[in-house]
């Protein structure tokens, strides 16, 4: 599949950052993550390769402090998605391994030289523990 060069030159960038990262379309598909993000989601993305919303946003399972589940919708790169602006969350999240840690979430959109919106961005830490 062909992509747009912002695409390209965010997963260029992506391979390159210590911080975890991950990339989707415009509908939210997952197009990819790196290296880092492979140790907190629990997967490396070439065994989970590209994916669409409705998968990702539910199998890396999301909870709120108090322990209740964060509905997709509310997840910060679902927002983006939904509102090509950038979002921001502190929540818990579960690996794939069923580890369970505090993670800090920063999305924002991919806007194309000619203001086309081509995608979001995520990008997110472990929280320490305080």
């Amino acid at each position: 599949m062909a992509y747009d060069i912002e695409i390209i030159l965010n997963r260029q960038l992506a391979d390159c950052l210590s911080i975890p990262v991950f990339i989707t379309d415009t509908k939210g598909n997952l197009l990819f993550y790196n290296e880092p993000a492979e140790e907190i989601l629990g997967k490396r993305f070439e065994d989970t390769g590209e994916m669409p919303v409705e998968i990702w946003s539910t199998i890396f399972k999301t909870k709120e402090f108090d322990g209740s589940d964060i509905h997709p919708k509310d997840l910060p790169l679902v927002k983006t998605l939904t509102e090509q602006l950038p979002f921001h969350k502190t929540f818990l999240m579960e690996s794939l391994l069923g580890k369970s840690e505090k993670i800090s979430l920063t999305s924002y959109p991919i806007i194309g030289r000619t203001g086309k919106f081509l995608g979001a961005v995520a990008i997110f830490w472990r929280q320490k523990e305080e």
